[in-house]
């Protein structure tokens, strides 16, 4: 039997080395759930750019999208926005302005609250939509809050009394207590079903705010295909009516 080679025992322990940590670490319950986002649905998205600015624009800005811009693409009035949009009273051409104070966000939070204009595309609609639904109450935690997505999360959970306040499952193994999943210890507003398509709504908007044209783009790829496909008919009439002439 042939030894495997240095080179490649050295590259198994390599490997090994690297994904061995991930493993401990992975949490069970951190598993994304699927989003299901259509940004093809307009009435989703206003709903979530509504959502957004009530319960998100208050801290986190869109500084790469701008209140325009929504107007047009969502086929909203410009009095609409201003009004029911645009909280902070910036021009309809600005960009989504947070009304937060960056210091105040240092001393509330610990850090300034990050813009999400790219948030969706650097983390993933699945991410967003679980991390929304993934709060829980945790007194040990400075602003009483925790994500089991994102543990250590330094922000509250903002859709609290929508969601209702979810407790942690704690189970200890090999003496170490870790969160097994989460139960509803009081309700909110809304069911279960009802805060999914809440939660649903904001991560389609934020899919949306991270990439604008990708509503345009399958707008026109619709009128694309209808062109391939009259383009090929037309193609074989033509290959047809030549083939004639060589038969």
């Amino acid at each position: 039997m042939t030894k495997p080679s240095t080179f490649a025992r050295r590259l198994f322990a390599l490997v090994l080395a690297i994904a061995a940590p991930a493993a401990l670490a992975a949490d069970p319950y951190a598993e994304l759930q699927s989003a299901g986002t259509d940004i093809g649905n307009t009435a989703s998205l206003q709903r979530g750019a509504a959502l957004y600015m009530n319960y998100c624009a208050g801290c986190h800005s869109l500084q790469y999208q701008r209140y325009s811009r929504i107007a047009e693409d969502l086929g909203l009035p410009e009095e609409m926005v201003q009004e029911h949009l645009n909280f902070v009273g910036v021009q309809f051409g600005d960009v989504v302005k947070t009304g937060i104070d960056p210091g105040h966000g240092v001393a509330w939070f610990g850090q300034a609250p990050p813009d999400l204009s790219l948030i969706a595309r650097s983390r993933g609609v699945d991410w967003i939509y679980t991390y929304l639904k993934s709060f829980y109450i945790d007194e040990e935690r400075p602003l009483g809050w925790n994500n089991t997505l994102f543990p250590g999360a330094s922000m509250p959970n903002p859709l609290w009394q929508l969601q209702g306040i979810q407790r942690a499952v704690l189970v200890e193994e090999n003496g170490e207590t870790h969160v097994e999943g989460l139960e509803l210890a009081e309700p909110g507003r809304l069911s279960e079903r009802e805060f999914n398509q809440v939660a649903r709504d904001i991560t389609a908007f934020l899919e949306y705010v991270g990439e604008p044209a990708a509503l345009q783009r399958r707008a026109l790829g619709v009128w694309v295909l209808l062109f391939l496909a009259v383009l090929t008919g037309l193609t074989w009439l033509l290959k047809k009516e030549y083939w004639r002439d060589v038969h």
